[in-house]
């Protein structure tokens, strides 16, 4: 099968823009005409009643089609501010209502403004068109033949696809936090490259991934038979010119002989990493046509999140089995690094609170590049941030009884790979995203991409900084230390984020202050009930509340010595040892002499690395 109709998978970005009902106090008018919400021809069944499950990503195309228009006419990405983004929103609303739509899929699909704002903090600093070439340069290039013109036909948008999967790539490297990169891509392809311009059904139905209506699709067929038909003639004709022609036959054997190497040198590469690996882990090696197959041409539709090494597909097996097909970024650049060491890592362990792996796909061609896929068990209720901090209403927060068991589940997992495994194997990502949850609420352990594994013996490794911010520990973070304790420490941040609801870094106090600061201040005071999340305050009993707040801010704490092991750090969550004193702090993290201390550390640090042959693994 050819690859997807829909490069827009990610439109996904809406999903994070809240809808205001005091609609009355927004004075910002929105620059967005939405009319072509009653002209454009896309299919508004999948939104009547009954509500098919495809309403919301199709109404995010639908508003997308908008934003790249925006683009065009401004140069600006996304909007100026959250008031401009809400009055576009309640426009947006009333084109709906006028083509007989509920009102209520507005607040239903698009929520949290705040994130469709204009901000430094998005793909690599990108606000206008201008900083967009900037930051591209030539490689952005490659969308200008690739996604101009007519996109109709699996060939034509596939190869759009890639190209914008190479340019995501370069803004990954630039920003590897990003989680926009892609979402930039489609609206500067949609709306600046494309001479057609987003509201164009073909434009729309590829790049944007819109459902177009019955009718449209049926012209759209017509339309690609009369020109399948030319591409026939006229390509018999040019190969038959190309028969006669000595010097292309000259040029036919050389890329022939050229591809021959490359199947060689990919065969060759294939055969290494299924010797390497496989054999006794039980993961499958899979052909790129049958996860393609499986996730619909990875069409938008089957899109379920992007991280900043990969973008993450629901597909369907032969067998009827449910999978997550995660197609690796930024290859170019990194190599095969990350994929090869995630594809090891994992297939070594096997753990009920470990997500495992199923299997892998590695491809190459010269037209296309390296590709690289990972095929897991998918999660049906996403990951512990999505609960946390996306949750529209009450009725869809976490329980107080299972966020205890998430906890417990990932302290299980953890514990497994400190002491279950020889020799032992540290994650370097543990945080929120990185842990998903299965049909029934059960917590795994995800993303191996930075995991290292020990030296026998060894009480740490030195090596290059990769993780979170906010989520690292300091030794680790200044030093490049890397111990069992590192992960106790981004274990301590979770149980905190989870028992509060807020994340590691309250962005909405203008000091920065950190959680752990947070929570220390609160329990030293002894106001440790104002810690906890209003949604689950009066559910648990509070003294165990209590002793998971003290867990985390005990793995959380700054000296290294200080942590518990993960080991006792689970026993003390189950209630089976006492929690030690909690130990007296420095200052917090975000004191203005802290933070001068540290700099200085890091600047004695760099000496100290200039002067000495530390060895990074």
């Amino acid at each position: 099968m050819g690859k997807s109709h829909h490069f827009s998978s990610s439109i996904l970005f809406f999903l994070l823009f809240p809808f205001l009902s005091s609609i009355d106090s927004v004075t910002s008018s929105c620059p967005i005409d939405f009319s072509y919400v009653k002209s454009f021809e896309w299919d508004t069944t999948l939104c009547r009643e009954p509500v098919d499950a495809n309403c919301c990503q199709t109404l995010r195309s639908l508003f997308g089609i908008g934003l790249a228009h925006h683009l065009n006419q401004t140069s600006m990405f996304y909007l100026p501010n959250a008031e401009t983004s809400t009055s576009c929103l309640s426009d947006f609303q009333t084109k709906l209502t006028a083509v007989s739509l509920s009102p209520s899929l507005v607040p239903q699909c698009l929520n949290n403004s705040d994130d469709f704002v204009a901000k430094a903090s998005n793909c690599a600093g990108i606000a206008t068109i201008q900083d967009w070439i900037e930051k591209t340069g030539s490689s952005s290039n490659s969308l200008n033949p690739s996604c101009n013109g007519d996109l109709t036909g699996l060939t034509r948008c596939s190869s759009c696809l890639d190209a914008g999967m190479k340019v995501t790539s370069q803004l990954v490297a630039l920003d590897p936090n990003a989680t926009k990169c892609f979402y930039y891509t489609i609206l500067y392809a949609a709306g600046v490259v494309n001479d057609f311009g987003p509201e164009d059904t073909r434009t729309a139905n590829c790049i944007l991934g819109l459902p177009l209506a019955i009718s449209t699709t049926n012209k759209t067929s017509n339309h690609l038979s009369k020109t399948t038909l030319l591409k026939w003639v006229f390509g018999f004709l040019g190969a038959l010119i190309g028969v006669v022609a000595a010097a292309g036959v000259i040029i036919l054997y050389r890329i022939r002989d050229k591809k021959k190497k490359q199947e060689a040198f990919h065969e060759e590469y294939v055969t290494g990493v299924k010797a390497r690996v496989l054999p006794n882990s039980g993961a499958k090696w899979f052909c790129e046509a049958d996860l393609e197959e499986a996730t619909n041409g990875f069409s938008q539709r089957n899109l379920i999140g992007q991280g900043g090494n990969g973008i993450v597909y629901k597909g369907t097996l032969t067998d009827g089995t449910v999978v997550a097909v995660k197609a690796m970024l930024d290859l170019d650049s990194k190599g095969d690094d990350e994929f090869a060491n995630e594809v090891e890592i994992i297939s070594k362990i096997r753990h009920r609170n470990l997500l495992s792996l199923r299997g892998c796909c590695v491809s190459s061609d010269a037209s296309r590049g390296k590709r690289r896929y990972l095929v897991y068990d998918f999660m049906s209720n996403g990951s512990l941030d999505d609960h946390l901090f996306k949750h529209e209403s009450k009725k869809q927060s976490m329980t107080w009884p299972q966020r205890k068991k998430i906890m417990l589940d990932v302290a299980k997992g953890l514990a497994y790979l400190h002491y279950g495994l020889k020799p032992a194997i540290y994650h370097r990502d543990i945080k929120a995203t990185n842990i998903l949850l299965d049909s029934e609420m059960k917590a795994r352990v995800a993303d191996f991409g930075l995991a290292k594994q020990s030296t026998e013996g060894q009480s740490h490794l030195t090596t290059r900084v990769a993780g979170t911010y906010g989520y690292l520990a300091p030794e680790y973070a200044l030093y490049g230390q890397l111990t069992e304790k590192s992960d106790v420490y981004s274990f301590g941040i979770v149980i905190l984020e989870v028992m509060s609801g807020r994340k590691v870094l309250d962005a909405s106090n203008s000091s920065t202050l950190l959680i752990t600061d947070w929570a220390w201040g609160l329990v030293k005071s002894g106001n440790v009930e104002e810690f906890f999340d209003e949604l689950i305050r009066e559910e648990g009993p509070r003294g165990v509340m209590e002793r998971f707040v003290h867990v985390g801010i005990l793995c959380a704490h700054v000296m290294v010595a200080l942590r518990p092991t993960i080991a006792d750090a689970l026993r003390m969550l189950e209630g089976d040892i006492d929690i030690p004193k909690l130990p007296d702090r420095p200052l917090p993290l975000s004191h203005e002499s802290f933070r001068s201390s540290l700099q200085y550390s890091m600047s004695m640090s760099e000496r100290s690395r200039a002067s000495s042959s530390i060895i990074s693994i």
